[in-house]
């Protein structure tokens, strides 16, 4: 051994005396232990040693080397030799890639005669790109001890329980969609992990494994686990959390050694009562008691129960104590329970555009959902109503969740909410219980963990990153209190592209809240991961910084100074007694703080374009609208057979809830008194996942019968949301600041108008008309020639929603079928003689307009109160 040693510290490539030999001897060799992984070449160096000091190498008992080694595969051909060989790591994840991550292994397999390795007993081979386990593993006699966690195992060998000695076996982090039933026969196994796999199932023979102490299945996919599992006497720690479980067996808590039962984040609708009552069972992020009512659980009651459809018009209905199922127009769905209502109550509803001004959002938060209004406010419902609001999809990552959100009149709170996918139309739905009616809306925030930290203290980890823990110490506090724990994971990239810095690097963003002003009694202890690329065997301490942000992410400190912060191989710890916003940060700079509030503002922003379309058939109906970068050109493919214009605008950026205005310029206008018109520009506002669109008609106070006009639409930022940064705010301030983008509008050369001749048309001739009466106003020939002239290839939608059948729309399409002004008006004056008796055949019309999109037709033809003729 003695040799070895002298080998491996006293030569180099050349063969030549190296200074510092003695440490780097000592280093990788200790007696019977040769450790290789800590050097690149660690495998050139065994196969310099197997070489020239075989008879010595072939004693070692316990060797580490590198998979990440390119010499891997050669060295692999060595290793039967070593018959005394004990203990052998060929893990990889020593390598980083450019972004830190670790680089898994290059081993895939095991040479065949690797089974003779009789004295081995613990082998550790992960973090490679093992798909199947090698089969000579199967013949290894005395192996107790089997790491094959981070690979890419999609199953186990049918006779995996010939490793009969097995006492501890790791796959965590794998792909297994099954086990095999054999695993029942590791009559020894103490510690089994299979956590963050694919599981649907588990097969019956778990229960045989009588000897099992701990058993982690959690981050899987089961739909329940077999009752076979209450054989299991020896089990002090059972993990499910994380998994698809609606129910679990109740015999679990007869388990007599049983002392954590985590059955977090599943789909539990309910529990048995005996393991509710159990001390140690933790249960949070299952939907308990929030069952949708079916028609098959109570027939007796459900049967009666009235169902309601109402229409788009319609703005309120009537809930007796019998109950009722009501079904918006817009999707919305309420599920009344009989005696919810104690006597006869009429509801009303709206939806709201949302405003900044009330809806508050939360730093990150995404809207999905405009604002439903729900009145009577404050009446109290005998049992709770149930709620579907339908949502737009959101395109978040794993660490945001969709909850409802309502409004007190004071301020805002979330529900307990579920959330689902329909199967038929695809459409997601949020789902909440209430007992009165208020305000409420759809968001995204981030995942939200949350405990109740009583006198004897408590453990809360984040379900984003469970290696984000927060320790509470007996003591910590008087009275028990809520805490909630919110992580923004930034990834490695994002932290390089804001800061042009290769160098720095960022641990998660975590954010803690509790519901009490008072400090804690005692330290709270924080465990944070080390930034990606970081761990304590090269870890440079004079480079950590740990920041303390305020509540609105403005002010970044650093108190490395002020905390003790202890390191693990791969975490921080430290201790606070208030809480806010922690973030772990490695680089050379010294002024930190400003940095990350840089990059925390850029983090809460969105890359946007504007767009500016014409109507093809009507240049005088413009389309705006503020895209998120990402959906800009699918919403172009949607239009483009509608709709023509300039290229999107160029990039900017803008806040979720920011608002701006939409200003034309250059000889082209708009209607001043419309509701949305400040200063005459249009005012909008911004949210990520809503559409943030107006189609509006423009005009032109130039003559257009000798030319066009060569105008533009400009848009500029508005009010700026009050929980922007201060210096953000501070940078847009003043004219230039303000504006954001222009794209060209062009109206063509004006022709002459149908209206203005209102005589023999096209080969038509139309009797005069006076449709409609005094109370809801007049249309006569002039209007509907009018109207005509703004209709395009929709018309036959406004046909439809006039109450054309499909035959007259055909009929009208093929008699005129080369010629579309004619089909239009062929259209609109059937429709007018068909109706010529109905007194309100201009309501019809205008809500025809409104449900084919012809907003500004309807709101032209609004314009005259009732009451007024519309003769023009």
């Amino acid at each position: 051994m003695q040799k070895m040693a002298e080998l491996l510290g006293l030569r180099d490539e050349c063969g030549e005396g190296t200074s510092g030999a003695p440490a780097l001897a000592g280093s990788c060799l200790a007696d019977n232990r040769l450790n290789l992984d800590v050097y690149p070449d660690g495998c050139r160096r065994f196969l310099q040693l197997f070489k020239e000091q075989q008879g010595e190498v072939v004693q070692v008992e316990f060797l580490r080397l590198s998979s990440n080694d390119c010499l891997l595969d050669t060295t692999l051909g060595s290793l039967p030799h070593l018959k005394h060989l004990k203990s052998l790591v060929l893990k990889g994840g020593h390598a980083r890639d450019e972004f830190g991550s670790c680089q898994h292994g290059s081993l895939t397999s095991l040479p065949p005669d690797f089974g003779n390795l009789s004295c081995l007993t613990h082998l550790d081979l992960s973090f490679n790109r093992l798909s199947t386990l090698p089969s000579c593993i199967l013949h290894l006699p005395s192996l107790s001890v089997l790491l094959v966690s981070h690979n890419s195992l999609v199953t186990l060998p049918e006779d995996f329980g010939r490793l009969s000695k097995l006492t501890f076996f790791s796959a965590m982090k794998n792909q297994l969609k099954d086990l095999p039933q054999s695993i029942g026969e590791l009559s020894m196994l103490q510690d089994l992990d299979l956590s963050e796999n694919a599981l649907e199932l588990l097969p019956e023979e778990v229960g045989n494994l009588h000897n099992c102490t701990e058993l982690d299945l959690s981050g899987n996919r089961l739909l329940s686990i077999p009752d076979s599992l209450a054989n299991l006497k020896s089990l002090r720690r059972l993990h499910l959390h994380s998994n698809l479980l609606v129910t679990v067996p109740a015999s679990l808590a007869s388990l007599p050694n049983l002392s954590r039962l985590d059955l977090q984040n599943n789909c539990l609708r309910a529990i048995p009562a005996e393991i509710q009552t159990l001390p140690f069972v933790h249960i949070r992020g299952n939907p308990l008691g929030e069952t949708e009512p079916s028609p098959q659980a109570d027939k007796s009651s459900t049967r009666r129960l009235k169902r309601l459809f109402l229409a788009s018009g319609e703005g309120s209905f009537t809930v007796t104590s019998e109950g009722c199922r009501v079904v918006l127009a817009c999707g919305i769905h309420f599920y009344f329970p009989p005696g919810a209502a104690s006597d006869p109550l009429r509801i009303h509803f709206r939806s709201l555009p949302p405003d900044p001004q009330w809806v508050k959002l939360r730093h990150h938060d995404v809207l999905l959902s405009r604002v439903l209004e729900l009145q009577p406010h404050g009446v109290q419902f005998q049992q709770e109503v149930q709620i579907w609001m339908p949502y737009i999809s959101p395109q978040t990552p794993h660490q945001h969740e969709v909850v409802v959100r309502t409004f007190s009149g004071q301020s805002w709170s979330d529900l307990k909410t579920r959330v689902k996918r329909k199967r038929k139309s695809k459409k997601c739905v949020a789902h909440c219980c209430v007992l009165h009616f208020s305000w409420f809306l759809v968001v995204s925030r981030l995942v939200q963990n949350e405990c109740k930290v009583p006198a004897e203290g408590t453990l809360l980890f984040s379900s984003v990153d469970p290696n984000i823990k927060v320790i509470f110490p007996p003591g910590v506090t008087k009275e028990p209190r809520s805490v909630k724990l919110q992580v923004l994971p930034v990834s490695a990239e994002e932290i390089q592209e804001i800061t042009a810095n290769a160098g720095c690097r960022a641990s998660p963003l975590l954010y803690l809240s509790q519901d009490s002003t008072v400090d804690f009694l005692k330290p709270v202890r924080i465990q944070l991961p080390l930034p990606p690329g970081v761990t304590g065997l090269n870890l440079d301490q004079s480079r950590l910084h740990i920041l303390h942000g305020d509540l609105e992410g403005q002010t970044w400190n650093d108190i490395t100074s002020e905390v003790m912060l202890e390191f693990t191989h791969l975490y921080a710890v430290f201790e606070v007694t208030h809480f806010s916003w922690y973030w772990l940060w490695y680089t050379t700079k010294t002024y930190i703080g400003g940095i990350a509030k840089k990059v925390y503002e850029r983090l809460r922003l969105y890359q946007v374009n504007f767009i500016a379309l014409q109507r093809k058939k009507d240049p005088e109906q413009v389309l705006l609208q503020c895209v998120p970068k990402h959906k800009v050109d699918p919403v172009l493919k949607k239009l483009q057979d509608r709709y023509r214009g300039p290229e999107p605008s160029d990039m900017v950026e803008m806040f979720e809830g920011e608002q701006f205005f939409a200003a034309f310029e250059r000889g082209i206008s708009i209607d001043m008194d419309r509701p949305d018109c400040v200063d005459g520009r249009l005012s909008f506002i911004f949210y990520s996942h809503l559409k943030n669109m107006k189609e509006i008609y423009v005009t032109s106070p130039v003559d257009r019968k000798g030319q066009a006009v060569k105008g533009q639409v400009s848009f500029y930022r508005g009010a700026v949301p009050d929980s922007i940064p201060e210096d953000a705010s501070r940078r847009r301030k003043g004219p230039d600041s303000l504006w954001l983008a222009t794209l060209p509008i062009k109206l063509p050369q004006l022709k002459p108008r149908w209206d203005e001749n209102p005589g023999p048309l096209y080969g038509f001739s139309f009797p005069p008309l006076n449709l409609g009466n005094a109370e809801t106003g007049y249309l006569t020939q002039a209007n509907l020639l009018s109207i005509a002239g703004r209709v395009g290839a929709d018309w036959q939608s406004i046909g439809l929603n006039l109450g054309l059948t499909y035959q007259q729309i055909e009929r009208i399409g093929y008699n005129n079928r080369e010629d579309l002004n004619k089909q239009i008006l062929d259209m609109l004056f059937s429709w007018a003689q068909q109706n010529s008796k109905d007194p309100g055949c201009v309501s019809k019309l205008i809500t025809a307009m409104k449900e084919s999109g012809r907003q500004d037709i309807a709101e032209e033809q609004s314009i005259a109160c009732p009451g007024k003729e519309r003769r023009l």
